[in-house]
């Protein structure tokens, strides 16, 4: 009697040396088979097939675990039971495929040539400009000081997915109106503005690290499908932008993140009424409240609450003035941006 296998009994055993992954990419799911003594490298090369991602710019996550590319040997002489995957685990891969390196690149070219024209301008002497009629007065001097109150630089993080619309979104941050006025009125630098990536700081909204050399800001949703709604992540950069000032969340950091809220309301106000311009903006660029309400309660967030006086209103709806209903809607709101407010400190990394 043989002692060889059948061909059936090798088909099951070939079965049996094999684990069944669900790899997770970019919210598309995708079955994955591989043998447990695998090398790695066969695993980063499978994922690769499925994600156009390519291995050294893949990272792996699974069960509170992460795996990244360090090297091909070290790909090649480590297992796939090595690295703890088991079979009918989900995986998440996350990583950015050549294409989109390539267009991030030529964003980040453009992004450097543009900063490149904007220090020439600042290093140049301040323009004199002479009034053209009436009477001759002493002239005026346009500096270009001012120019140095911005975001020096701008990096998405390119191992998450999409890192193009990320740079978009971080070139909106740094070019809003608002918060450029702001930067120039409180004299604030920053020398990097890039993002946090939701799975490596859950808990963290936004970070300062030493007072302006790098603020980093959430972008993205937990499960990397989308991005935040701006005006969240624009508050969070203004948050951000007062532990320039003071690290701690203590009443001097209150009154100033305060300030900020209401000069970024009443600015996009003023210009909304054509009372105020920025030179080269127009005013169909700018983030425009959703009422006159929210950027009126934005005014007084963190602010003296007396400013509204609700504890007076009556609660009957039916009977009350349109003025004691405006009164009432108004409190609500600050009350909603107060917490929204006391999230954001809870999120974040600096005090």
């Amino acid at each position: 009697m043989s002692s060889e296998p059948s061909a059936s009994t090798s088909a099951t055993r070939s079965l049996e040396e094999t684990i069944s992954l669900t790899i997770s990419f970019r919210g598309a799911s995708h079955p994955l088979t591989v043998a447990p003594t695998a090398p790695l490298l066969e695993l980063h090369t499978l994922i690769e097939d499925l994600t156009d991602v390519p291995p050294p710019l893949q990272k792996v996550l699974y069960k509170g675990k992460k795996l990244v590319w360090e090297s091909e040997e070290t790909a090649q002489s480590r297992s796939v039971l090595e690295a703890g995957l088991k079979k009918g685990m989900k995986v998440q891969v996350l990583g950015s495929t050549l294409k989109e390196v390539e267009g991030m690149r030529k964003e980040e070219g453009e992004m450097m040539r543009r900063q490149r024209i904007m220090r020439e301008r600042a290093l140049k002497a301040p323009v004199k400009l002479r009034p053209t009629g009436g009477s001759v007065n002493t002239p005026t001097s346009i500096s270009s000081a001012s120019l140095q109150y911005r975001f020096y630089d701008i990096q998405p993080l390119p191992h998450l997915p999409s890192p193009a619309s990320a740079l978009v979104l971080l070139q909106k941050l740094s070019n809003d109106p608002a918060i450029q006025h702001v930067m120039k009125t409180h004299e604030f630098k920053v020398g990097l503005l890039t993002e946090l990536a939701p799975h490596e700081h859950p808990e963290l909204l936004g970070l300062n690290e030493n007072r302006g050399q790098t603020i980093k800001l959430r972008l993205r949703t937990n499960d990397y499908d989308g991005f935040r709604n701006y005006k969240d992540v624009r508050r969070v950069l203004c948050h951000e932008l007062t532990h320039n000032t003071w690290g701690d969340h203590d009443e001097n950091f209150k009154r100033l993140n305060s300030q900020l809220n209401r000069e970024v309301a009443e600015y996009e106000k003023s210009v909304a009424n054509g009372t105020h311009s920025l030179s080269g903006v127009s005013s169909k660029d700018m983030y425009q409240p959703s009422s006159e309400l929210e950027a009126e309660a934005r005014t007084y967030v963190l602010g003296s609450a007396s400013a509204v006086g609700s504890s007076t209103i009556s609660s009957d709806l039916d009977g009350e003035l349109p003025e004691e209903r405006r009164r009432k809607l108004l409190d609500a709101t600050m009350n909603r941006l107060r917490k929204e407010e006391e999230e954001i400190e809870h999120s974040c990394g600096t005090g």
